[in-house]
């Protein structure tokens, strides 16, 4: 089977280092993806489950731009939404009645929902949705889990990244994913000055195997929430829309206050949403936050076209079935070549770790060895499927994972 080259992803890379920081900076990073000879780095174009690189080499996507192509890449429903609105009116000097239907949308789909506001990144409304806890509460204290990422904030970063300082984390109290026991001693440790808890509604770390909760965790840490008049914030930007249409809290048959959802809600166009409670709306109103873009038109269009096709395909139940397929079949694989596979997470968004080497260095050579055969795989982060990825794509990956496994093995 053929073996990429990317000699013009190279060329492109060398001009970027001379004008941007690392050539490519953040999640996009040629650093979490070792050996960085065995990736593409720049895209031409991009169609469903597939994209291109600048070489002409044709990709299965099995990352989504991490999240947002929830219905594939150029969905034409989506994008003649965004280009019909966009004839009309995008970023204006007043308010676009697209926000207040997407608003009732939300509303109406999500059933903790009583409003929604809207912004561009999934970091811009959990910074919100922290002010508005403080607001709320007039107390400081966040409490959050280790491992959790919530965007590149300050306070939302690991202590010991650059350009962060120790009153950054003054605030923010960190405990173990699935432990009611600690988040219990946290909240009488400082009592009365928990302002909120925020959490993803599932734990998906990076370099690490995802965790569902524990039977009983979310309602416990409900429970526990309420009688300390603490503010329930779910970070649902990842998993939003992909394990249920109302919120991923539906899902796991939980309540919280407020929702931050983003990546697959728009199907790749900017935009991102914080929904929450009646009780906590005035304190929101009173929260300044606001930004350039924060109004346009355009991309709330998209949002509205993306959740209305994806509640009409099923999304979340179409996605898991299609995770369970793929999986299966790379598990049946790794297993004929004597390895193990093992699958964490929801099957459309599930995290993968071959478990003979710890190191996760025989995962990563297994996953650059896929990409250079057609399927773009990373070791470090949970995959994402889109309804677009079909039968077919599926074939193609289990034929290159079957070659990639055979590739890694000669150089056992």
């Amino acid at each position: 089977m053929k073996t990429f080259e990317y000699p013009q992803s190279a060329a492109w890379f060398q001009r970027a280092v001379q004008v941007i920081p690392c050539g490519i900076y953040g999640h996009f990073s040629p650093a979490p993806c070792p050996p960085v000879s065995a990736y593409p780095f720049f895209g031409a174009r991009a169609k469903g489950a597939r994209f291109w690189d600048v070489d002409g080499n044709e990709f299965i996507d099995y990352m989504c731009a991490y999240g947002p192509m929830i219905l594939g890449h150029g969905n034409p429903v989506v994008d003649e939404a965004y280009q019909a609105q966009m004839r009309e009116a995008d970023s204006n000097s007043i308010a676009s009645t697209r926000m207040v239907e997407l608003a009732e949308y939300l509303v109406d789909l999500v059933p903790i929902a009583d409003w929604a506001f809207f912004a561009k990144n999934g970091a811009d409304v959990t910074n919100y949705a922290v002010m508005i806890a403080r607001a709320a509460t007039g107390r400081s204290k966040i409490i959050g889990i280790q491992g959790g990422y919530h965007g590149t904030s300050p306070w939302m970063q690991a202590p010991g990244h650059h350009g962060l300082i120790e009153a950054d984390h003054q605030h923010v109290i960190r405990i173990p994913w699935n432990d009611l026991g600690t988040l219990e001693q946290a909240i009488n440790r400082h009592a009365n000055d928990v302002a909120g808890f925020i959490a993803t509604p599932y734990h998906h770390p990076v370099f690490a195997d995802s965790e569902l909760p524990a039977d009983g965790y979310w309602s416990s840490v409900e429970k526990l929430l309420r009688k300390h008049g603490i503010v329930f914030i779910i970070d649902d930007v990842r998993c939003g829309f992909r394990l249920h249409m109302g919120g991923s809290c539906e899902h796991f048959g939980f309540k919280p206050d407020l929702i931050c959802f983003c990546k697959a809600i728009a199907n790749g166009y900017p935009i991102s949403a914080l929904v929450g409670v009646e009780a906590l709306k005035s304190a929101a109103a009173k929260v300044f936050h606001t930004g350039s873009y924060w109004f346009s038109a355009g991309p709330m269009a998209a949002a509205l076209a993306t959740l209305q096709e994806l509640r009409r395909l099923d999304a979340p139940n179409l996605l898991r079935e299609k995770g369970r397929k793929l999986n299966d079949g790379l598990v049946r694989i790794a297993k004929s070549h004597g390895y193990t596979l093992k699958v964490t997470g929801d099957p459309g968004m599930a995290y993968y770790r071959i478990t003979e080497d710890p190191s996760l260095m025989l995962h990563q050579d297994w996953c650059a060895e896929c990409t250079r055969r057609g399927a773009f795989f990373t070791s470090h982060h949970n995959w994402f499927l889109s309804t677009a990825h079909t039968d077919e794509d599926f074939q193609r990956t289990w034929d290159i994972a079957d070659a990639a496994f055979e590739g890694v093995g000669s150089r056992d």
